[in-house]
């Protein structure tokens, strides 16, 4: 077997023409869908960004136990398993997380890999004598306020060095997976995986494509949304969701020239191609901008999957209503390959939604760590949150204490403690960490500051409502999935006071 695995990042999936997007062309994910079969209920898992590259790893929901942070010693990973069954995997990306300390464990269980720098804040290139003030009035002031998570400064100093086409990453990116292709398309037992960032934030695309997303705004760059609800004006609105198009284009654009790689090479009768992203992303939809620190719309947790088999070729331009999610794609891969699907992992492969639509799972749950924990069954959605956002119960459960970009602090690593293994870590024990405040003092999840704190359940009938405009009641509905999310926790031996922050909230299932 020989696949090509596409990720791109940040993907609304209701800005595809497959999926119903009218605001701008997407030739390529149309040619895409005819080609092979489109689900059309696939979830998310964990946020955001390296929460869910764990779950497409492992199989294995990572929300629950623990935030942002590496592969675990006791976790399953999908490129090593392949390893074991004779494929070789080579992963092609310019998704700088990678190489930050909360994510350097992922790439290095890909036989191969490669590195496009210049994405976003990656700290790639260097202007000590810049006139750094000069640089920053081209960007606009809200792309400036040190006092954001973001953090402009490399982005722009790399966008110094992003003049043509050919230096974007993204271009890089699929430029060399062209030539491993060209040097490897006749062998076989082969997994390709291209990942390019965009069309995550900040939306840069090369001028052409945004050329055709014109706008009345008139001032300084502005393609990096805060994570925060919409209060500017209409032009800096328009302007900034311009710049999303243009860069989905882009990447539309992108996936056109492998597809006619395919078509050019006859990849189609012997290659795998699948395509997803790792989670959506709100342009002011809901009036919220990015993800995070709002529920988790559909805009957000409802994404595209496409999966093209060369021994389901009769099945190409059909659609799947089956329910599934990111955590089926390391079971996909496995028997895509013919490795042994290990009995921790939680997710179960789509191969056989290819030949027939058949229920996959009843219900999911996805969501970010200390947060609310949602759940849907495809056709009715229920954000379930915590009753007290601030002072609950929330531990770390690792044992590779690293959060995003640095380790954890000496004053967390003082407050852990040994805990007995979960039934998923293979008798492995773990720290136990407490979450911690800038003062000290246990809190809420990053992901959710003061504006959620009030919120509260919120169940939304996607048939009747699908841009989940108007919470309804029905307890009939409720009792049912409140069964199935602690159903679900318990399949994934989630912590006990996680159980108790949710039975305090929702009430203790029958």
């Amino acid at each position: 077997m020989k696949a090509v695995f596409l990720l791109f990042d940040s993907v609304n999936r209701l800005m595809l023409e497959p999926y119903g997007g009218d605001l701008l062309d997407t030739p390529n994910f149309r040619r895409l869908a005819q080609r092979s079969v489109t689900f059309d209920t696939h979830y998310i898992g964990s946020m955001p960004c390296m929460p869910a590259r764990r779950d497409m790893q492992t199989g294995h929901l990572s929300f629950l136990h623990r935030s942002w942070g590496p592969m675990e010693p006791f976790d399953n990973a999908f490129p090593e398993l392949l390893k074991t069954a004779g494929a070789y995997s080579h992963l092609i990306t310019d998704h700088y997380h990678y190489w930050e300390d909360g994510g350097a464990t992922y790439h290095t269980r890909y036989n191969s890999y490669e590195f496009i720098r210049g994405q976003e804040s990656d700290p790639w290139q260097v202007l000590l004598d810049a006139p750094l003030e000069e640089i920053r009035a081209k960007y606009h002031p809200s792309q400036n306020d040190p006092n954001t998570k973001q953090n402009p400064y490399h982005y722009m100093i790399n966008r110094e060095f992003i003049r043509e086409e050919e230096d974007f990453p993204s271009v890089q990116c699929f430029d060399r997976a062209f030539r491993f292709l060209d040097a490897n398309r006749g062998a076989d037992n082969w997994l390709l995986q291209v990942e390019t960032f965009d069309p995550h934030e900040p939306f840069f695309a090369p001028e052409r494509q945004r050329e055709k997303f014109p706008t009345d705004y008139e001032g300084p760059i502005l393609d990096w949304p805060r994570y925060e609800r919409v209060t500017e004006p209409q032009a800096e609105i328009d302007e900034m969701r311009a710049n999303y198009f243009a860069s989905l284009s882009h990447c539309d654009e992108l996936l056109g020239k492998m597809l006619d790689y395919f078509d050019a090479h006859d990849l189609w009768k012997d290659t795998a191609l699948i395509l997803t992203t790792d989670h959506g992303f709100l342009l002011g939809e809901h009036d919220w901008w990015a993800k995070n620190r709002m529920p988790l719309y559909e805009e957000i947790s409802h994404i595209p999957l496409f999966v093209h088999h060369p021994d389901y070729v009769s099945q190409a331009g059909t659609r799947r209503q089956a329910l599934t999610q990111t955590i089926d794609l390391m079971p996909t891969l496995c028997e895509l390959f013919g490795a042994t699907v290990p009995p921790e992992v939680r997710g179960r492969s789509i191969l056989p939604l290819l030949a027939k639509d058949e229920e996959q799972h009843d219900a999911v749950i996805f969501g970010y760590w200390g947060g609310g924990i949602n759940i849907t069954d495809g056709r009715y959605t229920w954000f379930c949150y915590p009753r007290h956002m601030k002072n609950q119960e929330l531990y770390q459960y690792t044992v590779m204490p690293s959060h995003m970009t640095k380790l954890f602090t000496v004053e967390e690593m003082q407050s852990a403690s040994l805990v007995p293994p979960f039934d998923w870590t293979k008798g492995v024990p773990l720290l136990r960490i407490a979450h911690a405040s800038k003062s000290g003092q246990r809190t809420h999840s990053y992901h959710f500051p003061e504006a959620m704190e009030d919120t509260t359940t919120a169940l939304y009938d996607l048939l009747t409502d699908p841009g989940q405009e108007t919470p309804i009641r029905d307890e009939g509905v409720e009792a049912r999935l409140r069964a199935a999310l602690f159903r679900i926790m318990a399949e994934n031996d989630a912590p006990a006071e996680v159980v108790r922050r949710m039975e305090e909230s929702l009430g203790v299932p029958v």
